[in-house]
């Protein structure tokens, strides 16, 4: 089945695999084109091989790399001639422990990769296209930054940044450009592996919905809100949980 071009397109970080993958596919199977980025050259041409080398591209670097930012939007408008969706995706969580022993360097990493680098693209995508064409942004947070986090403290702060940087962005850049943010549980990939790994029957039993999340999960809602469907949509964080926080009533 052909699929029509939308005309549309979209740079997604962290782009090469999981959720970012996810998203990927979703938005080239409505007819989207797509620039990915990611810090493995080797996974970003397998994932640009598997949507399409007529549909995707990649560029390799480091969210947290300037340069990088700059470069990957200015490839994206070379090779497609505008930039109507921002998907900030890539994200770190280098480390698993007490916050009152969080190393503070480490904090500053995680805040530098998952809260600058998405602000830092936002402004890109911003100067390059969406400020004078309109589009939308779509950061991927947590519910880690919306609930308590033992152990993963640092992340579920930087995620509850994005949050409110979500909230800023979509205040500063309406009407033009709409700003939502969606918060996962946890989703089946090789970053959330340790969180379920070896137990993943045990982990899905706590969901109401009886498993854990999939990157088509993320992928949908990101399509949802990089669509005509959700015009009226922004400042918003849109959880997709599996129904997780049900269990946090009382009884």
């Amino acid at each position: 089945m052909t699929v029509q071009d939308s005309g549309k397109v979209a740079l997604i970080t962290g782009g090469s695999r999981g959720i970012g993958y996810g998203i990927a596919e979703a938005l080239v199977a409505r007819g989207d084109r797509v620039c990915i980025t990611g810090r493995g050259e080797d996974a970003l041409k397998e994932a640009v091989e598997r949507l399409g080398a007529d549909r995707a591209i990649a560029v390799a670097g480091k969210a947290h790399d300037e340069e990088h930012r700059v470069v990957a939007v200015e490839r994206t408008m070379e090779a497609f001639g505008r930039v109507d969706f921002l998907i900030n995706n890539a994200g770190t969580n280098p480390v698993f422990g007490p916050i009152a022993e969080l190393d503070l360097n480490v904090a500053r990493k995680v805040f530098e990769t998952n809260v600058i680098s998405a602000l830092g693209f936002a402004q890109q995508t911003w100067k390059a296209w969406q400020k004078e064409n309109g589009g939308a942004i779509v950061n991927i947070a947590s519910v880690a930054g919306i609930s308590a986090s033992p152990f993963i403290g640092a992340y579920g702060i930087s995620k509850a940044a994005m949050v409110n940087l979500t909230i800023q962005l979509a205040h500063e850049f309406a009407p033009v450009v709409r700003v939502n943010t969606i918060a996962p549980a946890v989703v089946k990939t090789k970053f959330a592996q340790a969180l379920y790994e070896g137990r993943e029957e045990e982990a899905a039993a706590a969901y109401p919905l009886g498993r854990l999340g999939m990157p088509e999960d993320i992928g949908g809602a990101a399509a949802f809100l990089t669509s005509s469907q959700s015009d009226w949509i922004t400042g918003q964080t849109l959880v997709v949980d599996g129904g997780i926080f049900l269990n946090a009533g009382v009884g």
